[in-house]
């Protein structure tokens, strides 16, 4: 249960920044609502995935490395934004050392 909700703060925190760019700068203010009920939200269940004993190392090497990644990636679908080769090679890195984390834990 833990990790449901922390794939759900993850999907909120993604799609609150996404809509943090597509608010541009919050001149278009019908995106403010949005972006801080959804902030909220993602912090709750952040909250959550620790309320029921996930590990913080864990939780948010998870949400910070899915929600860097996921956010550049959606990023260059959306909003047409750069996504070099060098950046692609970061995202993997990002991956590896968040598995490298989790794997750890669960040998000891």
């Amino acid at each position: 249960m833990s990790w449901l909700a922390l794939f759900g703060g993850i999907l909120l925190e993604v799609l609150s920044t996404l809509g943090l760019r597509a608010s541009d700068g919050f001149r278009k203010r019908r995106w403010i609502a949005p972006v801080l009920v959804g902030y909220v939200c993602s912090f709750s269940l952040v909250w959550l995935a620790l309320h029921l004993g996930m590990p913080v190392g864990i939780a948010y090497g998870v949400w910070s490395a899915c929600g860097v990644a996921l956010v550049a990636l959606l990023a260059r679908l959306l909003f047409a934004e750069r996504l070099t080769p060098l950046m692609l090679l970061g995202i993997a890195l990002i991956i590896a050392g968040v598995l490298t984390i989790e794997l750890s834990g669960a040998v000891t």
